[in-house]
């Protein structure tokens, strides 16, 4: 039996998407390539789908290999396989979330979102950046301007100046081409026992989920494929039908990708020898 079971959604499927989920017996591994508004070498979806491959080998391979060690290895691996160069290539998000005897492992590297009971975790790091354009396009939108050309010249903009500020001090941390990345995520031990269930979503889910108020998360984590993809759905329809221009909730574009993951983590198995008397 796994020590996990995922069950999971995305909106757009996942060879339109940007997103990617991949699994082995003990771990579940989510990641939302960053949309590049700046020419990149190569698409967010390629550099997200040769990481977590790289990723998910490293961790069936090795099922208690450091989760850092394992990413820093996967960064290296996928920036020689795609042939980038730091600065000018696309990024992305990583979460891990591994099951290892009676603990369960955290990763989290960019701005997923993963809630247990009694925890939230996430990267807050890029949202804390101080950067003028980020503001900007936002007060834009709210004021009705829509996704015009200076909304897309403001992206472009912002994403150069996060670039700048990647993987540095001070700045944020991100996977890319810098295996030292892996070692800035923030990352968590949990008793098993403490964790019979999580939900990792990325931004483009979690965002509208919370202005909608999709937020009972011991309901999602039990939720169906039928019932996740449901949920992403409403949060599509809604940004389709009630907030087509990012009035209500400003956001980079009419539709992030989506990624909705419910995890049920199988409990240590409870002790069942009885001494004999002798």
């Amino acid at each position: 039996m796994p020590d996990l079971t995922v069950t999971s959604a995305q909106s757009p499927a996942a060879d339109t998407s940007d997103d990617r989920i991949f699994t082995t017996h003990s771990a579940v591994i989510v990641l939302d390539g960053a949309s590049a508004y700046a020419p990149v070498p190569v698409s967010p979806s390629t550099y997200a789908d040769s990481l977590g491959r790289h990723l998910r080998d490293h961790l069936a391979h090795d099922t208690g290999i450091d989760l850092a060690d394992a990413l820093a290895d996967a960064i290296t691996a996928t920036t020689i396989q795609l042939g980038l160069t730091a600065g000018r290539s696309p990024s992305s998000t990583v979460t891990i979330l591994r099951r290892r005897d009676e603990h369960v492992d955290v990763l989290m590297l960019g701005d997923n979102l993963l809630v247990a009971p009694g925890r939230t975790i996430t990267d807050p790091r890029l949202d804390h950046l101080d950067i003028p354009e980020r503001h900007l396009y936002k007060q834009r939108l709210a004021d009705g301007t829509g996704f015009d050309d200076t909304h897309r010249g403001l992206l472009i903009t912002l994403q150069r100046r996060q670039a700048a500020r990647r993987n540095r001090p001070g700045g944020y941390w991100i996977a890319e081409t810098d295996p030292a990345a892996a070692y800035q995520a923030i990352r968590a031990t949990i008793p098993a026992d403490q964790i019979p269930w999580a939900i990792v979503a990325t931004d483009g889910a979690y965002t509208p989920m919370k202005h909608l108020g999709i937020t009972d998360w011991p309901t999602i984590s039990a939720m169906t494929t039928a019932d996740l993809h449901d949920v992403v759905t409403r949060c599509h329809t809604w940004e389709h039908d009630t907030d087509p221009d990012a009035r209500t909730l400003p956001r980079a574009k009419r539709h992030d990708d989506k990624t909705l993951a419910a995890v049920r983590i199988q409990l240590p198995a409870a002790a069942t020898d009885i001494p004999t008397p002798s």
